[in-house]
């Protein structure tokens, strides 16, 4: 794929779901080495196509063929009385890197919350160590923030 192929986004539907199935775990292995459980991702993100209030996604495209995709998670702010979308769950195939495949999607993310009163903003985490994703997402137009996230995961 060059820089000049086409790249359109739009609202990943159920029959997507066996390719964003395989970009989370590719996703996983690639970025912190994990092994994700297939039948556990596959629940996952079908639990998301069956209540919308857990997110959506999205799913970039370029001839016809999938080659991106990522979730959009809402989180309520009382700070702003409006949602904070979160970008989770990037993926992009190998092949279709540095051809504008996020940054794509992330203007259409930015277009959607610009139509929207109730949504102030978008934010993503990424780990550490993953320098590249973290220039695509400054290339973006995107900043590092001034907050640090925190975790605590059972098991």
């Amino acid at each position: 794929m060059t820089k000049s192929t086409a790249i359109t986004v739009r609202p990943a539907e159920i029959s997507d779901a066996p390719f964003i199935i395989g970009s989370q775990i590719k996703m996983a292995d690639e970025t912190e080495q994990l092994l994700l459980p297939h039948d556990v991702v596959s629940a996952g993100v079908k639990a998301v196509f069956a209540d919308q209030s857990r997110g959506f996604y999205l799913i970039a495209e370029a001839n016809g063929e999938a080659v991106g995709c990522l979730m959009i998670t809402p989180e309520w702010s009382d700070w702003r009385n409006a949602w904070v979308w979160w970008i989770q769950s990037v993926y992009v195939q190998p092949q279709s890197r540095k051809s504008g495949v996020f940054g794509t999607m992330y203007d259409y993310v930015k277009n959607m919350v610009m139509q929207r009163s109730d949504v102030s903003g978008i934010r993503l985490y990424v780990d550490i160590s993953n320098l590249a994703a973290q220039e695509v997402y400054k290339r973006a137009g995107m900043n590092g923030g001034h907050y640090q996230t925190f975790e605590w995961m059972k098991g």
